[in-house]
């Protein structure tokens, strides 16, 4: 989609490229971003790379550095992005947004709460499979 973007439009103004960027290239990266999110450097750097190529295209960014580039468009880094949907589908299930059994996905904590009524509890594991997984 990104290259789509590269070869068909000839302004490459910053409030096009990032509107095409955003609408367009940006639900592909985070597509179904809760079910797998990558937890190796080498697919958040391919991930990430995307991006930095899509702020690359926009006139008089291509020499500045990525962070920087992020600044002045006032985009974050996806993998930023993808915590912070997480985050969000976390407080979703735990209050009751979804129709769907929370203990498939969490347990609370039983012990020292402090005044939290939901603090979750972290199950250990052995596995990569059950280690990174959503919840």
């Amino acid at each position: 989609m990104f290259g789509v973007i590269n070869r068909s439009f000839t302004d490459k103004s910053k409030e096009t490229i990032i509107h095409l960027y955003k609408s367009v290239v940006r639900p592909h990266l985070e597509y179904c971003s809760q079910i797998w999110s990558s937890h190796y450097k080498k697919d958040i750097k391919l991930i990430e790379g995307v991006q930095c190529r899509a702020t690359k295209l926009v006139d008089g960014m291509r020499d500045l550095h990525y962070e920087e580039r992020l600044t002045r468009l006032n985009l974050m880094k996806l993998e930023n992005r993808r915590h912070g949907s997480d985050l969000l589908e976390t407080f979703k299930i735990i209050n009751g947004y979804y129709n769907i059994n929370r203990e498939l996905f969490f347990m609370y904590d039983e012990g020292g709460r402090r005044g939290q009524s939901k603090k979750l509890y972290k199950r250990c594991s052995r596995l990569d499979v059950r280690k990174f997984t959503f919840s």
